[in-house]
């Protein structure tokens, strides 16, 4: 499905925050328009902030990968942020795991940059012997749980939740 649009994916550098942060504040604008009880727009510096620490950090604990075009703008993200083991007390399984986060600009869309991003993830995940990928997805995010479960994502169970001090 991939058109030959002159795609690059690779690792992002410092040189890449700005797009970045870009990509991460219009991917919450349209999170907030989901669901405002749940999703806000973070303050531009944090996102600064986030960005320039992982792609500082060294240890490679978490990764941020980009599509380039052909013009050298970024089309495209994701973000590999690993998961913490259950503690030993705890029932569940230690499996290396990661979160993905994916956000391609909407004119980018539907000519393989999230698949290609994807792709690239799960090689980076594989090379550092995670084994689990998880996408967190609001249900109301139609086009972005067709995306994963058409990349094999598949349910994972349910997380129930109850505000407190609300009827």
């Amino acid at each position: 499905m991939m058109r030959d649009v002159g795609l690059t994916v690779r690792p992002a550098s410092v040189a890449d925050v700005h797009s970045l942060v870009e990509l991460r504040l219009a991917n919450a604008e349209a999170h907030l328009a989901l669901d405002p009880g749940i999703y806000r727009v973070p303050p531009r510096d944090a996102v600064v902030r986030h960005f320039t620490a992982v792609l500082a950090d060294d240890s490679g604990r978490d990764g941020v990968l980009v599509a380039e075009a052909r013009d050298g703008r970024v089309v495209g993200m994701i973000e590999m942020l690993r998961q913490p083991d259950p503690p030993e007390h705890q029932i569940l399984r230690p499996e290396p795991s990661a979160q993905v986060h994916t956000v391609v600009l909407p004119h980018a869309r539907g000519l393989g940059v999230g698949a290609a991003l994807l792709k690239a993830a799960e090689r980076w995940a594989t090379d550092r012997g995670i084994t689990y990928l998880s996408a967190g997805i609001h249900h109301r995010n139609v086009g972005a749980v067709r995306f994963y479960r058409r990349h094999g994502y598949t349910d994972a169970g349910f997380s129930l939740g109850r505000r407190l001090g609300v009827r």
